[in-house]
């Protein structure tokens, strides 16, 4: 059995959800024109993720095997609508930002897939850990990917210049086509790394 060490770093680096699993793709590539919109997507999905797997596990020996995934989305969904209510009545920009996108965590193959895989087998401690790890490292990523593009396409980092009057800036990186050469760029490069590091 791995230790809760190996449980809360597989899920930022061995089985990170953008660089490794490929999970999510849908907000990654959409809502990471900034490091503020990419952090943001990311601390809603943290949040999700870690109440859903609590419940979930503390839940699995009363839920019933038959309507175990309705039960599953239903336990999501309250938690990404008090997500969605609160991001709009306390920061209302990155709400609007965000749109439809907050509401569609409620399926996001990332929740409902630790739920599935995770939670309903293990405990809640275990749980707990498998969140935080799989929550922090889809963060990590989206942030990562806001600021390149933020970065390289603005000439910014979390809405702050950093790149100075004579910069020109890669306009194609604030929109989709600069999603996807930004996230293949880094998937290289990740996969080069962890391959030179063994981790497979």
């Amino acid at each position: 059995m791995t230790t809760l060490a190996q449980e809360f770093s597989k899920g930022i680096l061995k089985e990170n959800p953008i660089f490794r699993l490929l999970l999510g793709m849908c907000p990654t590539l959409a809502v990471t024109a900034t490091a503020v919109y990419g952090f943001g997507m990311g601390v809603s999905a943290l949040f999700v993720l870690l109440c859903s797997n609590i419940v979930i596990s503390l839940l699995k020996n009363v839920i019933p095997a038959k309507v175990r995934i309705p039960a599953y989305i239903l336990i999501i969904a309250t938690f990404v609508t008090i997500v969605d209510m609160s991001l709009n009545a306390f920061t209302p920009d990155l709400h609007k930002a965000l749109g439809i996108f907050i509401p569609l965590i409620v399926v996001n193959c990332i929740i409902l897939g630790r739920a599935e895989a995770f939670a309903r087998k293990n405990t809640l401690g275990r749980s707990v850990i498998d969140a935080l790890g799989m929550g922090i490292g889809f963060t990590l990523s989206l942030t990562i990917l806001g600021i390149i593009r933020e970065l390289f396409g603005a000439g910014s980092v979390f809405g702050f210049e950093v790149m100075g009057a004579a910069f020109q800036p890669m306009g194609i990186l604030a929109t989709a086509p600069g999603a996807f050469i930004t996230l293949g760029v880094l998937l290289g490069l990740f996969n080069f790394i962890f391959k030179r590091l063994g981790i497979e």
